[in-house]
């Protein structure tokens, strides 16, 4: 299992995490074999956005033990009232939530608290001029929560919340058809059939600027959707009009910008077992571009989707990288240093190029190379 760096938090993640899909399958009795493999596989993220008593009671019997093993994303404002899992700002529903995870877990503290399911922008305000921020920051100065997160399907909201500077982790859906759709306040309509009519042309703008912001700000991301719900891996069902393999879901998530890991909705023991096994699977395996390039509803040309492709360059120059950090300083409009920084430590630079365009010819998604490397050369001098 590979580790990487969750923002700025200092946290080290696995690149598979692990969703709570699973637990409250088979009345939870499962929830221990769950862990047990996670902690075999290396898997040490986990996400526990449900609020149901059984599951949270079930996970707080499999961490005994060993509950420095893993780091546990749980949410705010997800509560259980009348038997069913209900989202509140309510500030005496949301204490009491965590009263409980608390307890049901059986631990003092939680890694990352995410503020759950922000989708509108009056939701964010609402949740920054009351009572509801200020719990999350009274607890992370007791330290019962270590950083801050907020889950959203919105990339105006998740802008708005990791500019304000509160907002340390990420929970977001990333996958290749979700990232074509305009910001909205509506979930289902990142599902709506409607949407995926006509013929889609390259990312949403929006949503590139979110994982570039995150990027630079030092927000770590962590996935969610990255199978679209399983529809992405049906032919019929995908949005794209052809299927996708799990290895090309988790690798298009993992080379997106500030993306640290991708939680798996596993709803068995083996379907964890085949999202771990992407730590094994080939380059051609994880190669998503081919895929990509004959979707016959959904096209990206000249946007380039770092899939490295355009490698081997005769100069050894890492193209993806390099056009990676010169979109991030055309996003900002200036270099920030943290980007200075990466693109100074790369063994190679733009100015190295010496346009023979061999990288053009094997690009599936027509980016122009060439004067990407030239303008990375007058942006960062070398």
């Amino acid at each position: 299992m590979k580790y990487r760096e969750l923002g700025s938090t200092g946290l080290l993640v696995s690149e598979i995490g692990l969703g709570c899909e699973g637990f409250a399958e088979n009345e939870c009795r499962d929830t221990g074999r769950f862990l047990d493999e996670a902690q075999r596989l290396g898997v040490n993220y986990i996400d526990l956005y449900t609020p149901n008593p059984q599951v949270r009671a079930s996970v707080g019997e499999a961490l005994k033990g060993r509950r420095e093993k893993f780091i546990l994303q749980s949410h705010l404002c997800s509560v259980w009232k009348d038997g069913q899992y209900k989202r509140s700002r309510k500030i005496e529903e949301v204490k009491e939530g965590m009263r409980q995870m608390l307890s049901l877990l059986q631990t003092d503290y939680i890694d990352v608290g995410m503020i759950h399911y922000v989708d509108s922008i009056k939701d964010w305000e609402e949740i920054v001029q009351g009572p509801v921020l200020a719990y999350a920051r009274e607890l992370k100065e007791k330290g019962i929560i270590r950083h801050i997160g907020l889950s959203s399907h919105n990339p105006q909201v998740a802008l708005e919340a990791v500019k304000s500077g509160d907002i340390e982790v990420l929970m977001f859906s990333v996958n290749p058809c979700y990232d074509l759709q305009p910001a909205s306040e509506d979930v289902e309509e990142l599902w709506a059939e409607k949407n995926y009519q006509g013929h889609l042309v390259n990312m949403d703008p929006q949503r590139q600027e979110l994982y570039e912001v995150c990027q630079r700000l030092g927000v770590g991301v962590t996935v969610m959707k990255a199978f679209g719900g399983g529809d992405l891996l049906n032919e019929t069902l995908s949005p794209a009009g052809k299927a996708l393999t799990v290895f090309q879901c988790l690798h298009y998530a993992l080379t997106r910008p500030a993306v640290a890991t991708v939680l798996s909705g596993a709803r068995s023991v083996e379907q964890l077992q085949a999202s771990a096994a992407y730590e094994e699977a080939s380059e051609e395996e994880k190669d998503y571009a081919a895929a990509f390039a004959s979707f016959p509803k959904i096209s990206w040309e000249g946007h380039c989707m770092y899939c490295s492709h355009c490698a081997p360059c005769p100069k050894k120059i890492d193209v993806a990288s390099v056009t990676k950090f010169l979109n991030l300083a055309r996003a900002q409009g200036e270099i920030p240093e943290t980007v200075r920084e990466h693109y100074e430590v790369l063994p190679h630079h733009a100015g190295e190029c010496i346009e023979c365009g061999a990288c053009e010819t094997r690009c599936p998604f027509g980016v122009p190379i060439m004067e990407n490397m030239r303008q990375a050369r007058e942006i960062f001098g070398k």
